[in-house]
């Protein structure tokens, strides 16, 4: 499990938790969004055999929005792929936000 709030939490409180960029890979599925049906768990359970990173996809799409049931039919959805090297990837983003922001 990769928990993604651990890298927001300062003195026991969470910060919020900044919109990281997904970068495109060659190696990205994608999928035709069927508004009533899919869900980003589902997805993330299909593509990656655990439902825990449908957060993942999500950010993977800023522009389908942030709400499931919002999204168009036929919205053509990415997922980042391979797994952990998008988690590498995230983990890096978040790394360069906080020193670009001084974060610790």
């Amino acid at each position: 499990y990769f928990n993604r709030y651990e890298f927001f939490i300062e003195d026991g409180d969470y910060k919020i938790i900044p919109g990281i960029e997904i970068p495109i890979k060659s190696t990205d599925k994608y999928i035709q969004f069927k508004s009533g049906k899919d869900r980003f768990d589902k997805l993330s359970d299909e593509k990656y055999g655990s439902p825990f990173y449908g957060w993942l996809i999500m950010l993977a799409n800023p522009l389908a929005g942030s709400v499931e049931f919002e999204i168009p039919d036929n919205f053509k959805i990415r997922i980042p792929f391979p797994l952990l090297s998008t988690l590498q990837d995230y983990k890096k983003s978040v790394d360069l936000y906080k020193l670009y922001y001084g974060e610790n």
